[in-house]
């Protein structure tokens, strides 16, 4: 993969390796404000939303790794991740999760004129979501919405679906195809796209009201991971088990 230059300088952001990945020593104060600052240079960069399953697959796919750090950002989204940061001098990290990030920036988006195209999940969840955000911050843009096909596309597919995201003129292109499928996507359109990419995952169920955030309590707790365990059991208890157990492993234990 070629290098990627940067419209920011990433040099003056701090980080802390976990695990290979550079996670960013911030907290959401912090990437709000930088986010507000350089919106126009993010313009075809990403952001990756870092959580204890991405960032162990990380470790060991080494593509995926370099996808990670290819970005503008990781931002610590799982509280594990911020815990062993904050262990290894990384003083102002805090957990800085996707759903959260996107609502701090609708809440200001009216004022700012902010434009939002949202890509991935189904069409009945874009629709949810793109209600439910017009009810709750008046005044915000959705640029525009679209629901892609679950089937490789074509690279003339491709290059319509870029050049209609594009013609919203969209600030905030927030990406919700999943891990890894979103990070891939997004490396594969760097410097493609005119808005900043964020891969937010399950971000899109939270807004359209899908699935439930877990209470306050959990969340201050690191155990957000607990509550998403107890609505789907049965597709998220085998990751949790791998990836927590080779986490704890491999960072906690043996300080990778």
């Amino acid at each position: 993969m070629e290098k990627t230059i940067h419209k920011v300088d990433k040099s003056a952001i701090p980080t802390v390796n976990i695990l290979g990945v550079e996670i960013a020593d911030i907290n959401m104060p912090w990437l709000i404000s930088f986010t507000e600052e350089n919106l126009e240079k993010l313009g075809g960069d990403y952001i990756c939303v870092a959580n204890v399953h991405t960032t162990v697959k990380a470790y060991e796919d080494e593509t995926y790794r370099t996808i990670q750090n290819g970005g503008i950002l990781a931002i610590p989204d799982g509280g594990p991740l911020s815990t062993v940061g904050r262990k290894r001098g990384a003083v102002q990290m805090s957990r800085t999760t996707g759903p959260d990030y996107m609502e701090e920036i609708f809440k200001i988006s009216a004022g700012r004129g902010y434009r939002h195209y949202f890509y991935g999940s189904t069409e009945e969840t874009l629709v949810k979501l793109r209600n439910n955000l017009v009810d709750k911050y008046p005044g915000i843009t959705v640029a525009g919405i679209y629901s892609p096909p679950f089937r490789d596309l074509s690279e003339q597919e491709d290059d319509e679906i870029v050049r209609m995201i594009n013609d919203t003129s969209p600030d905030f292109i927030w990406v919700g195809l999943g891990a890894p499928k979103q990070e891939k996507w997004m490396a594969a359109h760097q410097t493609r796209m005119n808005g900043l990419m964020v891969g937010v995952g399950a971000g899109f169920d939270y807004m359209a009201g899908n699935i439930n955030r877990a209470p306050a309590f959990m969340q201050n707790h690191s155990l957000e991971w607990l509550y998403r365990l107890i609505q789907d059991p049965k597709r998220l208890f085998k990751r949790y088990l791998v990836t927590n157990s080779k986490f704890i492993w491999n960072a906690v234990i043996r300080g990778k």
